[in-house]
């Protein structure tokens, strides 16, 4: 599709991905449209609970957030929220969320260009139409949201993940730090959880058989990740691992949780969003992979190492919730063992020493 003129003052409106994870990896794509629009005022429209993403991101000017459970809730939040959006006379949607439902939001505000892929129904809803095709659907996620930038004719600028953490935001998970005792030494965060499901979910006794050697053989101390619904997790299994290890789960915003995972030495984790803020933040990191499939969503940065045995099961990648065979063979095949080596490596450590 070859691109359209655009004008300086143009309003641009984002409807961000709605999962932590899948919006980290849309700045990208973000970048791109900043750099093809130079002068224009980009809006984001996100989720309350990814808003905190896109914080400080130099390629957005505003963020206004979509209530789904407030003031935009239901059919009659959704012609509110479509009002609120006429009200700021966007020139353009671009809309990254797939669902049929974004594209009727676009339409209902009556913005004029309405760009997205033609997903979910919604063709007819869109005014620059962008087809998916199987190579793009087969890849990585940061190419599929470059792909919809692309094939509306714009030129992309590099595949870098942004995230952006203050000198504010350093400082204070400095000192939440330093008021648990914890200076100087090895740390290393742990991320026992996944909200998608089970099946992405490492055992726990096997964190915590992992978390002891990590004390007892090298002298770190942990930072157990994870939110409110992993908080009785994480409070396990820092009893599990002893009084080096301290429970964060639950107890601090998500903002807080990317500061203090950038002051960690090396991050080990299951799938889930957490794994994509310490690839935009080029944190050293190993990431336990069961039932998804890395190719298309896997840490993007070079410090990253993969956990991930397929082979074990026919069905990988089921991208299952829940295992549909029972034994969860994806993941109970990766040894404490394993992972142990594939931490040593990261840090540059041989085992034992």
């Amino acid at each position: 599709m070859p691109r359209k003129e655009t004008h300086p003052n143009d309003r641009i409106m984002i409807r961000a991905a709605n999962w932590v994870g899948d919006a980290i990896m849309t700045t990208p794509a973000l970048r791109a449209i900043r750099r093809n629009f130079p002068s224009a005022h980009i809006t984001l429209l996100a989720k309350p609970w990814v808003a905190p993403v896109f914080g400080n991101n130099p390629d957005i000017n505003e963020i206004m957030i979509y209530q789904a459970n407030g003031r935009h809730g239901g059919w009659d939040g959704l012609l509110r929220l479509a009002g609120d959006l006429r009200e700021q006379q966007f020139d353009m949607a671009i809309l990254f969320q797939n669902a049929f439902e974004a594209a009727l939001l676009a339409f209902l505000a009556g913005i004029p260009r309405r760009m997205g892929f033609t997903t979910d129904g919604r063709t007819a809803l869109l005014t620059e139409r962008i087809r998916t095709w199987r190579p793009l659907k087969k890849g990585h996620l940061v190419d599929y949201y470059l792909g919809l930038i692309s094939g509306a004719g714009m030129s992309l600028h590099g595949r870098d993940l942004t995230l952006v953490i203050t000198p504010e935001e350093r400082r204070d998970a400095k000192q939440f730090l330093a008021g648990m005792g914890l200076r100087h030494g090895l740390c290393i965060g742990f991320n026992p959880g996944a909200t998608f499901g089970s099946a992405k979910r490492w055992l726990p006794d096997r964190f915590a058989e992992l978390g002891r050697r990590l004390v007892d053989e090298q002298g770190a101390f942990l930072l157990i990740f994870g939110g409110p619904d992993e908080a009785e997790l994480g409070q396990w299994l820092a009893a599990e691992i002893g009084d080096r290890a301290i429970n964060i789960s639950g107890k601090t915003t998500l903002r807080q949780a990317m500061a203090l995972i950038e002051i960690c030495n090396l991050f080990v984790t299951n799938d889930s969003g957490l794994m994509h803020v310490a690839a935009a933040l080029d944190i050293p990191q190993v990431a336990i992979i069961g039932p998804t499939d890395p190719v298309a969503t896997g840490p993007i940065n070079a410090a990253a190492r993969l956990v991930h045995l397929p082979e074990t099961c026919e069905f990988s990648p089921c991208l299952k919730p829940h295992c549909p065979i029972v034994d969860h063979r994806c993941m109970t095949a990766i040894s404490v063992e394993r992972v142990m080596r594939t931490v040593l490596a990261l840090l540059g450590r041989q085992e034992g020493k």
